[in-house]
């Protein structure tokens, strides 16, 4: 059996309302009092809480008690158009148009537009095994591109793992580009163990500096050390050196595997995965930072290009583009095991 409810807006206050409940999963909504719409989906193994109506970011995420999410200044969402004024939550859909960190000739936000995309509309869709939270939202411009992006993220019975989706269409009558990354948050755990179905040799550490990176002596010579291979980084035991950021690409994922899947081990025995389709989703970015803070272990942000903007991607040949009326869908599971 499945069930769809409509949501509004005013269904939202500042007390917590139980919206939906069965023996398996409770719906709460709320209003943070920033003023941000929450969603928060509890089942026998955690709780996830969404923003419906901004981007359908995942603010939080916990099973077993076990926080999945980086460490940050940010106590609750920010109202903001740019994803760095409310950088705490633990995914976001970064693109669709442009992705990533903007170089030099681009002039675009960080993570493009979608990450804060005001959602038009929002719904949940319950069965016996899950509660998924769906969205839509137009992209329209004088002159410009057209798109309908509709987001969605299920969470299952007795299980420490969500589905997140993604599906465009492009509603122009011209070919649009599209660049697409799910920016999974995941918590920084010492001496975690990084690993997946592909050698490690399929990483590179990425080379160019961003404009939010301040590059000091030290971050310098680690670097060089990477690059020379006197260092590897499969283990986060040197979080000294993760400050600025430590990032590595790996491209054409197809050449590996179908199916990837990426974990990351903590000592203490709790593992964190993610796995996705390659013909989907051909590149994978790592992303690793470690200060007062902030303090955050993304073991792989899969995506259809790197995270280096829109003309990198343009130059680089892996700049997707869709049809008048064609539409693609990005899926991955994520979560704790």
């Amino acid at each position: 059996m499945k069930g769809k409810i409509g949501l509004r807006r005013n269904y939202f206050k500042e007390s917590r309302t139980v919206f939906f409940t069965n023996e398996e999963f409770s719906v709460n909504l709320f209003r943070y009092p920033s003023g941000i719409e929450a969603i928060e989906i509890t089942n026998s193994r955690g709780r996830m809480v969404v923003l419906p109506y901004m981007g359908q970011m995942i603010w939080d995420l916990e099973f077993d008690g076990v926080d999945l999410k980086m460490k940050s200044m940010f106590a609750q969402p920010k109202k903001a158009d740019s994803v760095i004024d409310t950088y705490g939550c633990f995914a976001f859909h970064s693109g669709l148009i442009s992705n990533g960190c903007p170089g030099p000739d681009d002039d675009h936000d960080m993570h493009g537009e979608m990450p804060c995309a005001e959602m038009e509309s929002a719904w949940l869709e319950i069965t016996d095994t899950s509660v998924k939270i769906c969205g839509r939202t137009e992209y329209i411009k004088g002159f410009g591109h057209h798109y309908q992006a509709s987001p969605s993220v299920e969470i299952f019975k007795e299980k420490g793992s969500i589905q997140m989706t993604m599906n465009v269409k492009n509603l122009s009558g011209e070919v649009m580009p599209l660049q697409y990354m799910c920016h999974t948050n995941y918590a920084y755990m010492e001496n975690a163990e990084m690993k997946q179905n592909l050698p490690n040799s399929a990483f590179r550490l990425r080379e160019t500096i961003p404009d939010h990176v301040k590059p000091t002596d030290k971050w310098l010579n680690y670097n060089k050390r990477l690059l020379n291979g006197e260092e590897s980084l499969k283990t986060l035991n040197n979080p000294q050196m993760y400050d600025p950021e430590i990032v590595f690409f790996a491209d054409e994922l197809n050449l590996y595997q179908e199916v990837v899947e990426f974990e990351m081990d903590s000592p203490d025995g709790i593992t964190f995965f993610t796995s996705f389709s390659t013909e989907e989703l051909n590149y994978a970015t790592r992303w690793l930072l470690h200060n007062k803070n902030q303090q955050v272990a993304a073991f792989v942000l899969p995506a259809t290009c790197r995270p280096e903007g829109f003309n990198a991607a343009e130059k680089a040949g892996t700049l997707m583009m869709l049809g008048a009326g064609e539409e693609k869908t990005f899926t991955i599971e994520t979560g704790k095991k």
